[in-house]
């Protein structure tokens, strides 16, 4: 049974005070498995964890990461001024990009963040905007299929991201020779996976070319990124990712090729999103109306443009009626919003107790990829996030929209 962290009458005074529909996000959750997840890795004495702006973009959430000694890591030029703005700098902010303007890589440069080329054609074009830092990562695009339960879950010849084995052979030399001292290599492959042995295997690909690299090259790397992709347990059934047995599975991959070729001690560093915050935020919303045609259906206060999640990847959100929490499942909803879009829905034929309005729902699992995702569509406008704080007390840590937001960027 999924839990939230507030009771039913503490809900119904937040929602007193901040109008549905909202964000909060447990501080105090947060906190707790950034301290479990170095505690794991705590094997790599350099190990170093860069919070993924892209899946929470808050400034509140940022400084919460900081101040736990975490890193970011950043796509844009925006996400650069965030973390800056949040206290972010030199090698505590890793800059990995894709298509990536001269502005990016000038601002990246001027932080002192760690530059991570996803494109190793990108070495003249950023000579010419700013130089070649000493410390420089190359993304690896593994160039296989990578396989979870008999299935492809990365094609990576057919992956935008990444450059080849070969090409970054090339690059290191290259980067060397323009006054490149600290090198790194990057890799992702994969999303939503829980599975230990998955992360041993695919991080023994990479830990293997790091070797090869080395051979072919002669080019010691510093550091390995093995990004992100570590999941969340969506279902009540489902178990959470074991953070110790994952790292487990990946130091036994190291000690297997980098310790066993002598290249020992390499940092690894990690950029997880939607592990670090997922399952510690909630989407509140209450019942508007309840229509019954040839379904029964739940219209919210808020749309699917607020929450997008349900209906762009088609995940299951776990819901809790609040006030109702222990109640039998014995009736069937369609959850929607708003929007002239058919698909404006947060849950289809979705067991549930008997539902009336003004009645309080509880999204789970809505900590990460979620308000970043929210959009204007139909003029609706994003809703407000807050924070639970460790000592109880919550605070809104981002306004709801208003309509003079909306009309803002127009010249009109």
């Amino acid at each position: 049974m999924k839990k939230v962290p507030f009771s039913y009458d503490k809900l119904k005074n937040i929602v007193s005070e901040f109008p549905t529909p909202f964000y909060i996000y447990d501080e105090k959750a947060i906190r707790e498995n950034v301290k479990n997840l170095k505690k794991a890795f705590s094997w790599n004495n350099c190990y170093h964890e860069y919070f993924a702006i892209k899946s929470n973009p808050n400034p509140y959430i940022l400084k919460i990461f900081k101040e736990e000694g975490c890193g970011v890591d950043c796509s844009s030029k925006v996400e650069l001024m965030l973390a800056h703005k949040c206290g972010f700098s030199d090698k505590d902010i890793m800059f990995t990009s894709n298509v990536t303007t001269s502005e990016e890589y000038a601002l990246a440069k001027k932080l002192g963040a760690i530059i991570n080329l996803d494109d190793t054609a990108h070495i003249n074009f950023l000579n010419n905007c700013t130089g070649i830092p000493e410390t420089i990562c190359c993304r690896l695009n593994l160039g296989e299929d990578i396989m979870y339960e008999d299935k492809v879950t990365i094609n990576f010849k057919n992956s935008k991201f990444g450059s080849t084995k070969e090409q970054i052979y090339d690059a290191f030399r290259k980067l060397q020779k323009l006054g490149v001292k600290h090198f790194g290599i990057h890799a992702q492959f994969g999303c939503h996976k829980r599975d230990a042995n998955y992360f041993g295997d695919n991080s023994h690909k990479v830990f293997q070319y790091v070797v090869d690299l080395y051979r072919n090259t002669g080019i010691r790397v510093d550091f390995i990124n093995l990004a992100g992709g570590i999941g969340i347990p969506f279902l009540p059934e489902n178990s959470p990712a074991d953070i110790e047995a994952i790292s487990s599975c990946i130091k036994k991959a190291y000690d297997e090729t980098i310790v066993k070729a002598g290249l020992n001690p390499i940092s690894l560093f990690t950029e997880l999103g939607i592990y670090m915050t997922g399952p510690y935020g909630y989407f509140v919303s209450s019942v508007l109306h309840v229509k019954k045609t040839y379904k029964s259906f739940i219209g919210l206060d808020a749309s699917t443009n607020s929450f997008m999640s349900p209906a762009r990847y088609n995940n299951y959100y776990h819901v809790s009626v609040m006030g109702k929490e222990n109640k039998e499942c014995n009736h069937v909803y369609d959850i929607t919003g708003a929007l002239c879009e058919d698909r404006d829905r947060f849950a289809i034929d979705r067991p549930l107790p008997y539902i009336e309005e003004g009645n309080i729902l509880v999204f789970h699992d809505a900590g990460a990829y979620t308000y970043s995702h929210s959009y204007n569509f139909n003029g609706k406008l994003r809703a407000a996030e807050l924070l639970l704080c460790t000592d109880g007390t919550v605070k809104m840590i981002r306004r709801a929209e208003t309509a003079d937001d909306y009309f803002a960027t127009l010249i009109f």
